[in-house]
């Protein structure tokens, strides 16, 4: 098998630091990889597989070396900048940023969901939005049977979501402190207010959502609509996701659909009280589905609660799946 070269940008952040641990947990055929972060950051000392590695500052030269991927996690507006830059000298980049996710000439990929959209590529690939990412998995596995009608989005999602930023909130106001990343305390408080409103009343991560999951799943008239809401969990975001149907469907049917779909672990025993929790699915890549039910006020409706890690699975874990499956296609 051939060996390739890495680079991680955004290495320190939140994100970064998971992606250097799930990729050595992946251990993907790499002979060489280089971290870069922002000039605040540069020469920050980290040990990665063994080694001792330098995070380097990030500059217009830094993919000169010759590199044959990279995993961008650092923020939208270095992933403008970069990200061309690095697809110019032949690398292919994975941006987990929302910078390129509704390009129409940048796959927006969930390997479980679509990856042959990512073998398309000219240079760079987006990583979803991470509340997207773990609803687009179950409804693309019913969506192949039933035909989607309909999609109501209700979502609980952990503080990790926001970055250091919001953590740091999460642990000082639980100590009377004032939020800093936040509008309002996140401590003994639900905030439906995730990134900015938008002129429709809609905040921009419900937007994200809703445009996401049409060009995901390749319906650009599938209804959605969605209400997204921080919450005071530390890990893992939560999603109440109701379906509504085209054809009919037989209970018993969407659980073997689901529990045979590449990526989903379904918990659902009602009478053991097993369901999906956030602080199971926490470290974890898979996509956990449960509270599995009729929506019995419509002809074919669907309840689904669907929670995944929103670092990993969100973000770094579904990022380096991509690379793994180019690397596979590749050989």
């Amino acid at each position: 098998m051939k060996k390739y070269k890495l680079a991680l940008v955004g290495a320190t952040g939140l994100v970064g630091i998971k992606a250097r641990q799930v990729l050595e947990e992946f251990n993907l055929p790499i002979s060489e990889y280089a971290f870069f972060c922002s000039s605040k950051s540069a020469g920050t000392k980290i040990n990665f597989m063994g080694k001792e590695y330098i995070v380097r500052e990030l500059k217009e030269d830094s993919f000169d070396e010759g590199f044959d991927y990279a995993i961008f996690s650092a923020g939208g507006e270095t992933s403008k900048k970069f990200s061309p830059i690095a697809a110019s000298k032949g690398c292919i980049v994975v941006d987990n940023s929302s910078a390129f996710r509704m390009d129409p000439d940048v796959p927006l990929v969930v390997p479980e969901v679509n990856m042959k959209a990512a073998f398309k590529n000219k240079g760079i690939i987006a990583n979803p939005n991470c509340s997207t990412i773990q609803a687009v998995i179950p409804l693309k596995a019913l969506d192949e049977k039933y035909h989607i009608k309909r999609v109501v989005y209700s979502t609980y999602q952990a503080v990790s979501g926001a970055g250091k930023g919001g953590v740091d909130d999460f642990t000082n106001t639980q100590k009377g402190l004032e939020p800093k990343k936040f509008p309002y305390p996140i401590f003994n408080n639900c905030l439906p207010h995730i990134d900015v409103f938008m002129e429709n009343g809609y905040t921009k991560e419900e937007i994200k959502m809703i445009n996401e999951t049409r060009k995901i799943l390749e319906r650009p008239d599938l209804k959605v609509t969605a209400t997204t809401v921080r919450v005071p969990v530390l890990n893992s975001h939560s999603e109440s996701i109701n379906v509504e149907f085209e054809n009919k469907f037989d209970l018993k049917d969407v659980f073997s659909t689901l529990q045979n779909y590449p990526g989903i672990i379904v918990e659902d025993n009602p009478s053991e009280n097993i369901y999906p929790l956030a602080t199971h699915a926490s470290e974890h890549n898979e996509v956990f589905v449960g509270r599995i039910r009729r929506d019995e006020s419509v002809d074919s409706g669907l309840n689904l609660w669907v929670v995944a890690d929103n670092i990993r699975k969100g973000a770094a874990t579904n990022a380096i799946q991509i690379v793994q499956k180019l690397i596979e296609n590749d050989n």
